[in-house]
């Protein structure tokens, strides 16, 4: 069944990269956080008085390349996998120069430049992404071109033909924030065992991410694609469908951020063991 968006002339809009979308926003704010702001500085050494300037540029160039709700929104601006819980451990097992990580649905590669300035050996880390002009410009907004080893990966999820396939097997940390909840649920059960092939197959190999969830599981109206629905999980679907996928051990957090009258931000780590 075809999910109706509920913005007038969505596609239209989308196709003409317009901006008067409820999911681009005009000014930064305060989502340009000290995170954000301390690795633009100290790692890509964007002078501060030249970092919201640059921001926007980017941001805009990418909007031109595709309208995501990350872009408009300034969400690659918030390091997300730095506020997981599990964050402090994963630095430090990348510095052991044994494990790998890959972030699924990287946009600039935003995650792998704060592993990096973490101290995590670049060579180690991994993303991909749909579009691979957004490697492009990861490296403009990021700059360090020239010291950065990390691969970056133009590659379809579910294209199971596609370069991930040269990953497999070979994942010990595997970020998928704000990715899982663009799909379907029968898509995400896809992804989820796309995500398992990745993985070493030992204890202790774990996926981590965010999503917008719902206090009531189900789907729900995609914004930017009128040809397929989002599925939004409460704590009880997302637990059952990493069981119905045979994996692991489900940590999930629900954070206070809330999206719409029922909607919850929530942050997970599935575990093997």
């Amino acid at each position: 069944m075809m999910a109706h968006t509920d913005i007038p002339n969505a596609l239209a809009k989308i196709e003409a990269r317009e901006k008067d979308v409820p999911w681009y926003d005009p000014e930064i704010g305060k989502k340009l956080g000290d995170s954000a702001r301390e690795l633009l500085e100290n790692y890509s050494r964007v002078p501060a008085a030249e970092v919201e300037d640059h921001v926007y540029r980017i941001r805009d160039e990418a909007w031109k390349v595709f309208p995501y709700p990350c872009i408009g929104g300034f969400r690659f601006l918030d390091l997300a996998i730095s506020l997981s819980p599990s964050y402090p451990t994963i630095p430090q097992r990348l510095k052991t120069g044994n494990e790998n990580f890959f972030d699924l649905g990287c946009c600039f590669g935003q995650e792998i430049r704060r592993l990096v300035h973490d101290g995590a050996p670049s060579s180690h880390l991994y993303g991909a992404v749909l579009r691979p002009e957004f490697f492009a410009l990861g490296y403009k907004l990021f700059r360090g071109s020239s010291t950065l080893q990390s691969t970056f990966i133009a590659a379809d999820v579910f294209d199971s033909s596609s370069p991930v396939k040269d990953l497999e097997g070979r994942i010990d940390i595997l970020d998928a924030g704000s990715f899982l909840h663009i799909f379907d649920y029968e898509q995400q059960v896809k992804v989820c065992k796309r995500i398992i092939e990745t993985l070493r197959a030992r204890k202790g190999s774990v996926v981590l991410g965010r999503q917008v969830g719902n206090v009531v599981a189900g789907e729900r109206v995609h914004r930017t694609n009128e040809a397929q629905s989002m599925f939004r999980h409460n704590e009880e679907s997302f637990r059952k469908m990493w069981v119905e996928v045979e994996m692991f051990e489900v940590e999930r957090r629900s954070i206070n951020e809330i999206h719409g009258s029922d909607g919850r931000a929530i942050r997970f780590s599935v575990w093997r063991e």
